[in-house]
């Protein structure tokens, strides 16, 4: 893995070299000399989130639409208060 430090100007001036570089390790950008960003291939992201599924990417499925539930409405859960 290779880390590459580029300014924000170097940045802003070649971004496909960022691009690049971020292929074969993080690219930290810098603001007047200081870490400010870092850029990373999707892959490396996906790496580090855990590539987890959200609730909110499963039902944005294609297809879910398609899948049927059949949920029978329940009926009589009221009971009766038990006052002492």
């Amino acid at each position: 893995m290779t880390i590459t430090t580029l300014s924000s100007r170097q940045f802003n001036q070649d971004a496909s070299r960022a691009k690049k570089a971020a292929c074969t390790g993080p690219v930290f950008i810098t603001d007047r000399g200081r870490p400010a960003h870092v850029l990373l291939s999707f892959e490396d992201y996906q790496k580090i989130t855990g590539n987890k599924s959200k609730i909110a990417d499963l039902l944005a499925m294609p297809g879910v639409e398609d899948i049927e539930l059949d949920l029978t409405p329940m009926r009589d859960l009221a009971q009766p208060a038990h006052l002492l």
